[in-house]
């Protein structure tokens, strides 16, 4: 069997067995990666199109047949399998991508391995003249690629540093640092890992310029939390976060504070459990609510710091996912706090388990992720996918932030904490799952089955998910109450925190005390 290896991580590279192949053909070269990347066949109209997107499609088709032949004319070998209407890599060549063998070292948790393999961007230097959607589709697997190889080195620097090699910690934050320079999560890997190294004096310089970024790139000064690490005891200034295994995923989570019950907060379809802190208001929200009991906080599947997964977990793996960490956290009685589209999975809990949730509350919840004849109160399926076409489009930016938080908005430095978490959080391929899952979505009939104490709170003007969906589930849980808000604003802890945790704080007072486990 021939052997042949594609190196698409900076400029593409082919090599037959050890014989480097040079191809001076950039449209043979984007065949190559394309098919590799695809995993199977590909129309030849779909690659003629990729390809010559201005040309006719006989034109097109003409040239197409052309280049597979001078390519495996260059090659030496055989290498593509083709019929009268597709074309794919031969079965009979051993191919091996880089990317392949990144996604994989990442999927078996060998983030060293990862790390290694990842040593460029993905096709970085490499683009095709007037081939706009070959760019875009490059495009989005560079983020996609990206995101998984900081999610791998936030893990080994959590490792390193848990397992005293700060050395090897401080290296993995440093390329942090520079992919996102202006991220301040990774700057304080970075500094942290450099303080307990026992190198203060590189600690205080990467300070220096983390500071001098932030004010001449964004116009701001660092979080409280930065400054408060060049001061406080290096091992307590940032939380730890721990990893449970889960259904074959390690799920990353923390927990904060006591009290008599726990509160597990799910915020929404992306997370980071440690750039969360990074807001101020999302900060000040979280440590309000820290006063009432024990705050557990997870990212889910596929998001933040939990392992990347090759489909979006739907509701069922996500409620059995709720369970996991409440275990690894030893909670025996929880108040689930579902915003936005973690609504149906702590509603599936709920219902599943409700020995184990003293009460449920929904911030901005819906019940059904897209319009039916029977449900007004969402988005048609082909305006969801529209909607979610331009988020996705935006991401790396503060995507949809307008929506999510109007009065956040016109805030330059909550404009890149937002831009910052997106990016750390997922990517644009990543997300489009999760948000086509929530698309699909249908908790309606759990909605009667619910028997826990039951809050649900909705901004009357909120601009992601209508009111109407948040009266609609009140009416059909026995005994909720629903508590309308006034502003616009989807996030929870976005806009005025007080009548939300004021209302949050009397529906905790009124349930039934704990009794010891």
């Amino acid at each position: 069997m021939t052997a042949v290896s594609l190196g698409t991580f900076g400029f593409p590279e082919v090599h037959a067995g050890d014989r480097p192949i040079k191809l001076n053909l950039r449209k043979g070269l984007a065949l190559l990666v394309y098919l590799a990347e695809a995993r199977g066949a590909v129309a030849r109209d779909v690659i003629a199109t990729l390809l010559w997107p201005e040309t006719p499609s006989d034109t097109a088709r003409t040239r197409l047949r052309r280049l597979l032949h001078r390519v495996e004319g260059t090659v030496g070998h055989t290498i593509f399998e083709t019929d009268r209407t597709s074309v794919r890599w031969s079965p009979a060549i051993e191919l091996k991508l880089d990317t392949h063998l990144f996604e994989s070292a990442c999927d078996r948790g060998d983030f060293q391995e990862a790390c290694r393999i990842y040593r460029a961007d993905f096709l970085a230097g490499f683009s095709l003249d007037d081939c706009a959607e070959f760019d875009d589709w490059v495009f989005f697997r560079r983020e996609a690629l990206r995101g998984r190889l900081m999610h791998a080195l936030e893990r080994l620097v959590q490792d390193r540093n848990a397992a005293g090699d700060h050395f090897a910690a401080t290296a993995h934050a440093g390329r942090l640092v520079e992919l996102d320079p202006l991220s301040e999560v990774y700057g304080r890997h970075l500094i942290r890992s450099l303080l307990l190294a026992g190198d203060r004096t590189a600690a205080e310089r990467h300070h220096a310029a983390l500071t001098q970024r932030l004010r001449d790139d964004l116009g701001v000064a660092p979080e409280a939390e930065t400054e408060a690490l060049m001061r406080a005891p290096v091992r307590d200034a940032i939380p730890a976060t721990r990893y449970v295994k889960g259904a074959g995923v390690h799920l990353a989570y923390q927990t904060y504070g006591s009290g008599p019950l726990d509160i597990l907060v799910m915020p929404g379809f992306v997370s980071h459990v440690e750039r969360a802190w990074e807001q101020p208001a999302c900060r000040s929200f979280m440590e309000s609510l820290m006063k009432l009991g024990r705050l557990i906080v997870f990212d889910r599947r596929g998001i933040g710091l939990s392992d990347r997964v090759g489909s979006a977990p739907g509701i069922d793996v996500t409620a059995g996912d709720i369970g996991t960490v409440l275990r690894a956290a030893e909670s025996h009685r929880v108040v689930l706090f579902g915003a936005s589209e973690c609504g149906p999975a702590c509603i599936k809990f709920a219902v599943d388990q409700p020995g184990r949730v003293a009460g449920l509350i929904l911030f901005g919840a819906l019940a059904k992720g897209s319009w039916a004849p029977d449900y007004p109160h969402a988005l048609r399926a082909a305006q969801y996918d529209a909607w979610q076409k331009q988020l996705v489009a935006q991401w790396g930016g503060p995507a949809g932030i307008e929506t999510f938080a109007p009065s956040l908005a016109g805030d330059p430095q909550a404009r890149a904490w937002w831009a910052g978490l997106l990016r750390a959080a997922s990517s644009p391929g990543g997300i489009s799952a999760v948000l086509e899952a929530f698309r699909d979505a249908d908790v309606r009939h759990l909605l009667a089955q619910i028997a826990v104490p039951t809050l649900l709170l909705h901004r009357r003007d909120d601009q992601a998910v209508r009111i109407a969906a948040g009266r609609d589930m009140a009416k059909q849980i026995t005994g909720a109450q629903f508590v309308e808000l006034d502003g616009n604003d989807h996030w929870f802890f976005a806009g005025d925190q007080q009548p939300v945790l004021a209302a949050i704080r009397r529906f905790m007072e009124g349930l039934p005390k704990p009794t010891p486990p």
